[in-house]
């Protein structure tokens, strides 16, 4: 009887019925399909400045629910916890280029009162299509939007620390995102 046997064995209160064995290691879960993975991580531009580095772990539903970029997903894929990478992204596998038909000019008029430069704020696409704008600077009587993301057209370079993986619950595959802890609330 080993000695982990022998502690479990002594504080049980019938030890002559029930014994425990553990295993020396236990298998780590790879990320896979419909697993929850939570990551530590650095953005920084192609020259290595910092961008972001959020203190804080996030977690994303992996498996095609478009939850985080497809590279990222690509390279995490048969991983375990404890994994760690860097990938430097093309714009094209990052946010995309630029597109300068998402930058517009409107009146100040048709605002409300205490829009500011870096608020965000809900307008439609030529096709109809809600879109959400950043409000980059006001000049005048005019206000200038930007509905890229503010990482399109840079080069990035992802640090990544897998800090946990855990099977997706039914409902976080059902909504396509993680809820709880680092995820989605509703």
């Amino acid at each position: 009887m080993s000695g982990r046997e022998r502690f479990w064995r002594s504080r049980l209160p019938d030890a002559r019925c029930t014994t425990f064995s553990f295993a020396s290691k236990m298998h780590a879960m790879k990320i896979a399909k419909d697993t929850v993975v939570t990551l530590k991580y650095k953005v920084a531009d192609a020259q290595g400045k910092l961008i972001e580095a959020n203190p804080e772990p996030m977690a994303y539903l992996h498996g095609g629910y478009e939850n985080t970029l497809p590279k990222i997903e690509e390279a995490l894929e048969g991983k375990e916890k404890g994994f760690q990478a860097t990938l430097n992204l093309a714009p094209e596998d990052a946010f995309g280029q630029r597109d300068e038909s998402l930058v517009r000019t409107i009146p100040k008029t048709d605002f409300p009162p205490g829009v500011k430069v870096g608020g965000q704020l809900q307008g439609r696409l030529d096709d109809g299509r809600e879109h959400v704008f950043t409000v980059t600077k006001i000049k005048g009587p005019v206000v200038l939007l930007d509905g890229n993301h503010p990482w399109a057209g840079k080069a990035l370079k992802f640090s990544l620390t897998v800090t946990d993986v855990r099977e997706a619950l039914p409902v976080e595959i059902e909504h396509r995102h993680v809820h709880g802890a680092h995820g989605h609330h509703h």
